[in-house]
């Protein structure tokens, strides 16, 4: 089994995928990486399983397939506010960004003080975050969630938002539409309104970003 940063690294190495490569390059990922497929990622950790000395040493490197493999490593409980914070600040990379909200930051106990703090945040990457959270909240826990505030905030404030909060503000405005038919209205309104991702291009089959599209194609789906 792998167990040493060397040895995870030159396997992660030999992993690498000249398409995949150049797909996390158009994505803004860089050069330090290999260009591990996602799947293959998650073959080499469930040969490592948890391992949370090696998780920070792949995490360190900046490599994004390392601290793609070092999410699926880490215990999140086992990890410190300040850790997932800074983790976060550093993320730089929408894949890494996305699977360390998924896999590590909605896990730690700490998740709503931080998602409060990150809201507010001028960092990209932890207002990302913050809205992920809120996000998730929607959909599981929004009891005590001001759902008309946050239109409002949401309203006055995305289309000005860093590309990176953008669109997990997005997915906040689509969910409150598609959960909340006492807010859907309003939610297409400002969907219509703000026109963000409007043309966003998409795939055959897959459903537009753009909140008014997607709330109605979800919706129609629940009354099927």
């Amino acid at each position: 089994m792998t167990t040493t940063l060397k040895d995870t690294l030159a396997q992660l190495e030999s992993l690498g995928n000249e398409k995949v490569r150049a797909q996390n390059n158009r994505n803004g990922a860089g050069n330090n990486q290999f260009g591990v497929r996602l799947g293959d990622i998650r073959k080499v950790a469930a040969q490592i399983k948890s391992n949370d000395e090696l998780a920070m040493a792949l995490w360190e490197t900046e490599n994004v397939d390392a601290r793609l493999l070092a999410i699926l490593l880490f215990k999140p409980k086992k990890l410190s506010r300040d850790e997932i914070d800074r983790m976060v600040r550093s993320a730089n990379f929408v894949q890494v960004a996305d699977w360390l909200n998924a896999y590590v930051v909605s896990k730690h106990p700490d998740k709503e003080s931080l998602r409060q703090c990150w809201m507010d945040d001028d960092d990209p990457w932890a207002a990302r975050a913050g809205w992920s959270l809120t996000n998730e909240r929607i959909g599981k826990d929004a009891d005590r969630l001001d759902l008309s505030a946050l239109l409002d905030r949401i309203e006055a404030d995305m289309a000005t938002a860093p590309p990176e909060a953008q669109w997990t503000m997005n997915f906040c405005l689509a969910g409150i539409g598609i959960h909340f038919p006492e807010h859907r209205q309003r939610a297409l309104e400002i969907g219509e309104r703000l026109g963000i991702y409007r043309d966003y291009p998409v795939s055959n089959g897959c459903t537009s970003p753009f909140a008014p599209i997607w709330i109605n194609e979800m919706v129609r789906r629940q009354t099927e």
